[in-house]
């Protein structure tokens, strides 16, 4: 089985809307897709998301929105942790 490698890049990202729509974006998300963190949790623990594999989804860029909403980055991190279908990975330093 062959893994699938997925980068989510949140370099400009201020707030959920925004988290949400470059998820929807970078990690080709489905169109049903809630937009919300409920959303969020069920897409990446459905493992028909990327049937050719599990996926790895490395997440660069992250500490800005981080610093500015600490409570929504605590939740997206509880949400990728839990995912069932993935593996998320921070980058941590020289993402650009």
């Amino acid at each position: 089985m062959t893994e699938v490698l997925a980068t989510l890049d949140l370099a400009g990202v201020t707030d959920k809307a925004g988290l949400m729509d470059r998820c929807l974006r970078d990690l080709g998300l489905p169109e049903y897709f809630g937009r919300n963190w409920d959303a969020l949790a069920d897409v990446l623990s459905d493992p028909g998301l990327w049937p050719e594999g599990p996926a790895v989804i490395v997440v660069r860029n992250w500490e800005p929105y981080a610093g500015a909403r600490p409570a929504e980055w605590e939740t997206a991190r509880e949400v990728f942790s839990s995912a069932s279908a993935v593996t998320v990975a921070l980058a941590l330093g020289g993402s650009s």
